[in-house]
């Protein structure tokens, strides 16, 4: 689903919505049909409360902006499944995890 383009303005959003929760968004990169996302959050801040808004709020600005090219992708009116997987890296060191991160493939 993803063109060049898109997973940089998707970025580029979920990095302001990251900021409104006082998370930071350390590393982002996808592949054509989902992303990963490194971000440090507040412990006081409900992840689902946090990935929801990230889903929300970047759906309705990429279907915006990019509206005829998603409406060709939705799944029952939805940009984004409502799913997630979230994991704790605390014990392992960021560089690792950026890496992973880094090498996913964005789409030509």
């Amino acid at each position: 689903m993803f063109t060049d383009e898109m997973p940089h303005r998707c970025e580029a959003i979920m990095v302001e919505v990251g900021d409104n929760f006082g998370a930071v968004l350390v590393e982002f990169n996808g592949e054509h049909d989902h992303a990963h996302l490194l971000v440090h959050h507040p412990p006081k801040v409900a992840l689902s409360v946090l990935f929801n808004s990230l889903k929300d709020v970047s759906a309705r600005l990429l279907r915006k902006e990019f509206g005829p090219h998603v409406r060709q992708y939705l799944w029952g009116g939805h940009l984004w499944s409502p799913s997630y997987f979230a994991a704790s890296c605390g014990g392992a060191p960021l560089s690792i995890i950026k890496e992973y991160i880094e090498t996913q493939k964005r789409p030509d």
